[in-house]
């Protein structure tokens, strides 16, 4: 097994996404909160030796991290974009992170533009 040299930070929908979502699109209606939460999206952060680290490397981030999550959904509909890993919380999403990313894969990491 290798380990990289990366933390990662899962951002999770809470309640008030799916209240956005809903006013937003009511085609959504039929969604529920454990939907939206099948599959929280990770993404990669530089490695970080304190928490405090670990959400300055997210604060730099979280406006690509939010705009990203709303573009999964409709890019049309997105409100303004929030700054501060503090509001993404505020603006409907719980995050984690952790420092520990084992790689059980024998393969290379292929990076790929979104």
């Amino acid at each position: 097994m290798n380990t990289i040299n990366r933390s990662a930070v899962v951002v999770i929908p809470a309640q008030p996404f799916l209240d956005w979502l809903h006013q937003a699109d009511p085609t959504s209606a039929q969604l529920s909160l454990n939907d939206l939460r099948k599959e929280a999206t990770l993404y990669l952060l530089p490695e970080y030796d304190t928490e405090e680290e670990a959400r300055q490397h997210l604060q730099k981030r979280c406006g690509k991290v939010f705009e990203e999550e709303l573009d999964g959904w409709y890019s049309i509909l997105q409100p303004r974009l929030l700054t501060g890993a503090s509001r993404i919380s505020s603006a409907g999403f719980e995050y984690e992170f952790h420092s520990v990313i084992i790689d059980l894969c024998g393969h290379p990491i292929v990076r790929e533009e979104l």
